[in-house]
């Protein structure tokens, strides 16, 4: 992790999807730096447990959660308004929530439920943000994305699987439009002093996919086996999101604390602007 203590004194930072994971790591990391940190929880219960434990393990009180499901768009624009009430800045989100579906599942607004979760809840949250992210800026947005992407296309005639539904196409997809948006974001960003990257975090054990049952339960602690730990996967989305060197650098993707080249098909302009059009028309916000 980085050597630098007190990198991040005077920041606020929002990490998504905080109570475990990348997310959990990378909380403590930020607070372990200086920052005041929120981070996103489904379960009230359990994002007070992760607010005492990230307190303990940082030395840092000012570490706090708010409520949000990610399958909820109403529950998102909630998390916004609720952060704009209590916080009067904000120089990083990280969007690292994401979820894995084995069966075709439908978010409380009717859309396929990685779709929902791991693209149109980022989209939404960050635009909700963003002029906050502005009024505070330099300020950073980190999307956590993965090379799942890679071999796989949005399908604009099926983007929920309606006709033909795969885990690992919908979650590829999402993990693509992650991407997209972070260069179609970067594109509309430019002056504000606003980055925004993508993040490949490695292939990391973590507790994806436990919704899905207990025979996925039963098989993580083999997948584990063959992951890099949390720890190192979270060394990238910390870097991007505090390190000096990242100072000013947006619209790349970023693994191994390097900028590499993401998939042919993530660079494709066409597809970005029409993937924004899109979100935007589903999330209700104006394009």
């Amino acid at each position: 992790m980085l050597q630098n203590d007190k990198l991040m004194i005077g920041k606020v930072c929002l990490v998504t999807g905080g109570t475990s994971g990348i997310g959990y790591v990378t909380a403590r990391e930020l607070a372990k730096q200086g920052a005041t940190v929120i981070i996103t929880a489904r379960n009230e219960e359990k994002g007070k447990r992760s607010v005492e434990k990230l307190r303990a393990e940082s030395g840092n009180g000012g570490i706090h959660a708010l409520m949000a499901d990610f399958g909820s768009q109403s529950q998102v624009r909630d998390l916004a308004e609720a952060f704009k009430k209590q916080f009067d800045r904000l120089d990083v989100l990280v969007n690292n929530a994401g979820a894995i579906y084995l069966r075709r599942t439908i978010s409380q607004d009717g859309i396929e439920m990685t779709f929902a979760a791991n693209h149109l809840a980022p989209f939404l949250l960050t635009n909700l943000l963003l002029d906050k992210l502005i009024e505070s800026a330099p300020a950073r947005i980190v999307n956590v994305a993965s090379n799942a992407h890679e071999g796989r296309q949005i399908n604009f005639d099926d983007l929920e699987g309606k006709r033909n539904y795969s885990f690992m196409n919908a979650y590829g997809q999402s993990k693509l439009a992650n991407i997209l948006f972070t260069y179609e974001l970067d594109r509309r960003l430019p002056g504000n002093e606003v980055t925004v990257n993508a993040v490949h975090p490695g292939y990391v054990g973590t507790n994806m996919g436990a919704n899905n049952g207990w025979l996925v339960r039963l098989f993580l602690p083999i997948n584990r086996l063959f992951a890099i730990d949390v720890e190192e996967g979270a060394e990238t989305v910390t870097y991007v999101a505090s390190s000096p060197e990242v100072e000013g650098v947006s619209g790349k993707y970023y693994y191994q604390k390097r900028a590499i080249s993401s998939s042919p098909l993530s660079n494709d302009v066409r597809s970005a602007q029409k993937l924004w059009a899109v979100s935007a028309e589903m999330t209700g916000l104006q394009d």
